[in-house]
């Protein structure tokens, strides 16, 4: 199945419209910071990259946007071991990105976190809300071209070592992370969180819903962006 991110090049644009492809960029960050708070609220699972930051959360004294900057630093990491000089220092600016998504998160946790959800209808309209606003956020992220989130970085960074078509590794980074994330939750809290239908269902819808919205949103801001 193809990706959003599948193609995704790192663009040089003059610095005018480097600014504008930032702004893109943090747009589509809170977008898709709020997504995931609407789905962390919807209680039926995050989305994959989320999982285990959520998990994680509940075990020590961090907040889900702390644990998920910790995650995207380990990422940056290995995606530096594993290309070595092959590595685009560009992608340095994964860390900022990431810090900064990291504490939307947390923004979006906060304001969305009195929101009721008594009814299982109610925690599945957060979570398709949820799929919705985390599908603009990558589709902007990938028109930005600027920078990936450190999740994707990673799995580009092994596409360029391995002979592995980007979705089949996406697929399998992303059930890693629900793995350990499921495996820590069973294993600690005694039962399964950030791990449920939800989690399913954004696995499948995002990356649908990023392609179908891609161009759609790319039309209208590519006159901008230059």
């Amino acid at each position: 199945m193809s990706h959003p991110y599948v193609h995704f090049h790192p663009t040089h644009p003059h610095p005018p419209a480097l600014g504008k492809r930032y702004l893109t960029l943090g747009i589509g960050l809170l977008i898709m910071a709020f997504g995931i708070a609407f789905s962390i609220q919807g209680a039926l699972g995050t989305s994959p990259i989320s999982s285990l930051p959520y998990v994680v959360s509940l075990l020590v004294p961090l907040t889900v946007g702390e644990a998920t900057i910790c995650l995207h630093v380990i990422l940056i990491l290995l995606q530096i071991l594993i290309l070595r000089r092959r590595y685009d220092p560009v992608q340095l600016m994964q860390l900022p990105v990431a810090v900064v998504f990291g504490y939307l998160t947390d923004f979006g946790v906060w304001a969305v976190q009195n929101l009721p959800a008594d009814h299982y209808g109610v925690q599945w309209l957060y979570c398709l809300i949820g799929v919705v606003l985390v599908a603009v956020g990558v589709a902007l992220e990938v028109i930005a071209g600027v920078v990936t989130l450190a999740g994707e970085g990673f799995v580009l960074a092994v596409c360029q070592v391995a002979p592995i078509p980007f979705g089949n590794m996406k697929v399998a980074f992303d059930l890693t992370l629900v793995g350990i994330a499921a495996a820590l939750s069973l294993g600690f809290l005694h039962g399964l969180y950030g791990v449920r239908e939800g989690t399913v269902a954004a696995a499948v819808l995002v990356g649908l819903t990023a392609k179908k919205l891609q161009p759609r949103l790319e039309g209208f801001l590519a006159p901008l962006l230059r």
